[in-house]
């Protein structure tokens, strides 16, 4: 059964919902050999009377579309795919249980070559779910003669940075409506604890267990400005503003790409919604698993 003790998780799922899977499993479209695990797990779906759907994880109309009344969603893909689902899956509280088929994959909880009884243990009801805190992203354009408004969820990080030229940028940033500093520097990451072992991690920032709340701040390659990592707390709302004659980007986990001007403002705060995913693990499985997936461990 799912285990109770986690509150969150607990009210995720209820009984009923246990016992009627209706699960969407996404695979990649550019790994033919996903699209064939996938009719090989809907099977045996299926066979434990549940229900079973299938899509491109790229294809999110389709995904979206299905989402309503799903209770799980499978991903056969890298860390990519994830982040995909479950920027979508979080809108509807629908948990991810990720296949590895990519190079890393911090986020995958089995293996390709190793599926069929870890999935036969879910169906049963034997895991636990894991949330994660994701991201509100406002963009302000402000130098138009029309200001709007872009928004942007995201479960890594959001990343401004400068162009093609190799030329910094400044960011006057501010906390909770407080002047904190200006950055010359590449860029600027605010990123959660699950993005702390991504680019966050490249850029020197501390790397945070995956279920804490906190925001990172943290410039990349700053010059003559603040250089250490920012730890802020649950809630905190960062608002970065652009200085810059060149050309500067924001990126939303690595997959969005907003072209940003002179004066455009960059608000990131704590998301309502949660990534929920699906753990077979121990609940202490975090360090040894970081060790072993960035060889640290002799």
């Amino acid at each position: 059964m799912v285990d109770e003790s986690r509150a969150g998780g607990a009210r995720a799922m209820d009984q009923n919902q246990m016992t009627q899977w209706r699960v969407g499993i996404l695979h990649h479209p550019r790994k033919p050999q996903s699209q064939t695990l996938a009719e090989e797990m809907a099977a045996v779906i299926h066979a434990h009377g549940g229900e079973a759907w299938l899509a491109s994880a790229w294809d999110e109309a389709s995904v979206l579309s299905h989402l309503p009344g799903a209770n799980l969603m499978i991903t056969l893909g890298g860390d990519g795919t994830v982040l995909r689902a479950a920027r979508m899956g979080a809108r509807y509280g629908v948990p991810i249980l990720g296949v590895k088929m990519g190079r890393l994959s911090f986020l995958a909880e089995i293996l390709p070559d190793d599926w069929r009884d870890p999935l036969v243990r879910i169906l049963d009801g034997q895991f636990w779910l894991e949330e994660h805190m994701m991201l509100d992203v406002t963009v302000h354009h402000r130098t138009e003669e029309r200001p709007h408004q872009h928004h942007y969820e995201a479960l890594n990080d959001v990343v401004v940075s400068r162009g093609r030229l190799a030329r910094i940028i400044r960011v006057p940033t501010y906390v909770d409506g407080v002047y904190l500093t200006t950055y010359a520097a590449d860029g600027v990451i605010v990123a959660t604890a699950t993005g702390s072992t991504g680019y966050a991690l490249a850029c020197g920032g501390p790397i945070l267990p995956p279920e804490l709340r906190n925001i990172l701040l943290i410039p990349i390659a700053p010059h003559l400005s603040l250089d250490r990592p920012i730890v802020l707390a649950q809630g905190a709302t960062v608002k970065l503003d652009v200085e810059s004659d060149h050309e500067t980007i924001l990126t939303i986990d690595g997959q969005f790409r907003v072209d940003l001007s002179n004066r455009d403002r960059v608000e990131v705060t704590s998301s309502s919604h949660v990534a929920r995913f699906v753990r077979l693990r121990d609940r202490n499985y975090f360090y040894k698993e970081l060790m072993d997936r960035l060889r640290w461990q002799l």
